[in-house]
């Protein structure tokens, strides 16, 4: 096997074995999207319809918005515990580190979107016109994206609470213009535009096709495509911006 290979999964293999023994992270990653989707669903209780619209754009969104969240709050954390200099003291590239990194939290990545599909589509009883394998891919790659977005916007912080404040400032204005709360075509131009560079917006436009149409559409495969292109141009970007520690 490759040695940037070998450092790649021994990179990940290490931060899994650290979160194992970190059940609060866990239990964030996991069960608080699952609890949200819950309380969604009987805030709509007597509108089904409503939560049928919402929900799938929504079973996308908590999981990339809890795994910026985690994966900003622990890069950094390992960058100010002086970890990462003393990891890029050895043979390993940045851009090694950080698939290691990306490995390992899109491993939980996947739980979580399988725990919050099955709950989704289950017992909370979503209905969708579209692929539900597909509904499933799209949730998995926004985890990844969120998680790719956290490595990359970590570099720019300074303390724990910074990587925090990162969240209203980088993740909620792509909230109110994804398309969410009205269609994004109806938007002022300008915000419209801004719409159109947000990663969030390609996956509340895929979730939503989902929801409303039968069948594999182009548009859902090229927001796919979309969505990962995103995602490795985040971490190709964090690679470079990555510090050794804070200063």
């Amino acid at each position: 096997m490759n040695a940037s290979i070998r450092r790649t999964f021994a990179t990940a293999g290490r931060v899994l074995a650290q979160l194992r023994h970190d059940p609060r992270t866990i239990a964030l990653l996991i069960v608080v999207p699952c609890v949200l989707l819950v309380l969604l669903k009987y805030v709509f209780d007597a509108q089904p319809h409503t939560f049928d619209r919402s929900g799938a754009p929504l079973l996308g969104m908590f999981p990339l918005i809890v795994m910026f969240l985690v994966t900003s709050v622990a890069t950094l954390r390992e960058r100010s515990s002086g970890t990462l200099e003393r990891l890029l003291t050895m043979p390993l590239a940045k851009l090694d580190l950080l698939l290691g990194y990306a490995l390992a939290f899109g491993a939980l990545a996947l739980i979580q979107a399988a725990v919050a599909f099955g709950l989704t589509l289950g017992p909370l009883g979503l209905n969708v016109s579209g692929p539900t394998w597909l509904l499933f891919v799209v949730a998995l790659a926004d985890g990844v994206l969120g998680t790719a977005l956290g490595l990359f916007v970590s570099a720019f912080a300074a303390t724990e609470f910074q990587a925090v404040q990162f969240l209203p400032a980088f993740i909620l204005p792509q909230f109110l213009l994804c398309g969410l709360f009205t269609p994004r075509e109806d938007m002022q131009t300008v915000l419209r535009w801004l719409s159109d560079v947000m990663p969030l917006s390609y996956a509340v436009d895929a979730m939503n096709r989902l929801t409303t149409q039968s069948g594999v559409s182009s548009l859902v495969v090229r927001d796919l495509i979309v969505i990962v292109g995103i995602t490795v141009v985040a971490l190709a970007l964090g690679a470079v911006t990555l510090r050794r520690r804070t200063a």
